[in-house]
């Protein structure tokens, strides 16, 4: 008798992705196998995402086509909070499960495609660290799920929860796994990942026999010592993130805060329910910049808000100017259904989101080419991702993380493979991409 195979589908965030890699890791366990097309698939699970409505959109047609592809659909994540809107579309899905619901997803993948009974986990092989879905040399570390703010534009609250720490120990094992298995680079994930332990009141707990605080820089402090690249993601700016640069200016952790800023001008800040200390904000990144001059300052935007003004805009691009973050993203203000911004007064007309994002992004790429360009002639660590089809290597540096962030393409005599760590000489760049030599290998 065949192992029941089980096709996947993740959709969103590194966090849902997080959530997929365990619930594989428990199919893997009970003797599933993974099918890689729909035909050759017993059953399928999609896992949603419920952020923005283009978000929900998508996942509503991934169900559709892995309905007509192979007909036997369950599905989970952010989007399975609103069961009545995905069984209105599609009728036919076996189960719809919310985020985190980990076991319900098991439960019902064992009635749709029962696992074998003489499957044994301690004789069939799954690797430690689990079953990822990152290439072997990177992996994400979620730390957290659920999140305290109510930002006015955003229902994550209530579709994750509040904020839950997992044990320090617990986060520093797994850690520790992927260490163990080869994993160059850990990217700590989470809804909040500044308020790490908020909920225990950083409560000390044990990791091989030592007691560290559920807190974000003992968290980074442990990390240090497993020597791997260590990127956080997800950064509010609380006053305890300045306790981090240290470690970025000692060479502990990357010098690189992915901080969501949303916007700069304090009464949009004050709409979107968003801290507006944008004043202290400046001041901070500066301070951050003298104690470590290396670092890297990421952060997304979101133009078009309800009651956006031109002068609020423009503020906002003052604000760019001024702060000159690394990499940026921005978003055109999508109403969410259940946000509370859904209710407020003045929404901007879609061409005028539109206009403002293009300036917003011409803005920025300035900024971020006038960066880069300072860059050429430094010498830099690249983790190298991939080969392409002409045998270019293409990897990253400490200020680039996975699929967000630019690249670095390397020229090199050596014999290059994704994991490798080299030393390279930036020879050019563009708005967004660098452009190097190799030095050594690392």
């Amino acid at each position: 008798m065949n192992s029941p195979k089980v096709g996947f589908v993740s959709l969103g965030c590194p966090k849902a992705l997080v959530d997929s890699e365990r619930i594989l890791t428990q199919l893997r366990l009970e003797g599933y196998e993974i099918s890689p097309t729909y035909e050759g698939a017993d059953v399928v699970v999609v896992n949603t995402c419920g952020f923005i409505d283009s978000a929900k959109a998508e996942s509503l047609d991934a169900i559709g086509e892995a309905l007509a592809e192979n007909g036997r659909v369950i599905v989970t994540g952010c989007m399975g909070v609103e069961e009545d809107t995905i069984r209105q579309v599609h009728p036919s899905v076996l189960s719809v499960t919310g985020p985190q619901q980990y076991e319900e997803v098991v439960r019902a993948v064992h009635e749709a495609a029962p696992p074998m009974i003489e499957h044994d986990p301690f004789v069939d092989l799954v690797p430690p660290q689990g079953i990822r879905l990152t290439p072997r040399h990177y992996a994400y570390l979620k730390i957290s799920e659920g999140c305290n703010h109510s930002c006015a534009f955003c229902i994550i609250p209530s579709m994750r929860g509040r904020l839950v720490s997992r044990p320090i120990g617990d986060v520093m094992d797994e850690a520790k796994r992927l260490a163990n298995a080869g994993v160059k680079e850990i990217l700590v994930i989470s809804q909040d990942t500044s308020a790490y332990g908020v909920d225990v009141k950083y409560r000390t707990d044990f990791w091989q026999g030592r007691p560290i605080k559920t807190q974000m820089t003992a968290l980074c402090e442990a990390l240090s010592e497993l020597g791997l690249w260590v990127r956080l993601h997800y950064v509010y700016p609380y006053p305890n993130v300045d306790d981090v640069i240290p470690l970025m200016a000692e060479g502990k952790i990357l010098p690189y805060l992915d901080i969501p800023f949303q916007h700069a001008s304090p009464k949009i800040l004050r709409a979107m329910k968003r801290p507006a200390f944008e004043d202290r904000t400046l001041a901070r990144i500066h301070r951050w910049r003298e104690q470590c001059p290396d670092i890297t300052i990421r952060s997304t935007f979101i133009v078009g808000f309800p009651g956006e003004t031109e002068e609020d805009f423009q503020y906002l691009l003052d604000w760019l100017t001024e702060a000159q973050l690394d990499r940026v993203g921005c978003f055109k203000y999508s109403a969410v259904e259940g946000a509370p911004a859904n209710e407020l007064a003045d929404p901007v007309p879609e061409e005028v989101k539109q206009e403002r994002w293009e300036r917003f992004m011409a803005h920025q790429q300035a900024i971020s080419a006038a960066k880069l360009q300072k860059k050429i002639g430094t010498t830099i660590e690249v983790l190298i991702d991939e080969l392409n089809e002409h045998g270019i290597a293409i990897g990253r540096s400490a200020a680039d993380a996975p699929e967000i962030d630019g690249v670095v393409y390397v020229d090199s005599p050596y014999e290059l493979a994704p994991g490798d760590i080299v030393k390279c000489v930036v020879t050019d760049a563009d708005a967004y991409d660098l452009f190097a030599d190799t030095v050594e290998e690392a």
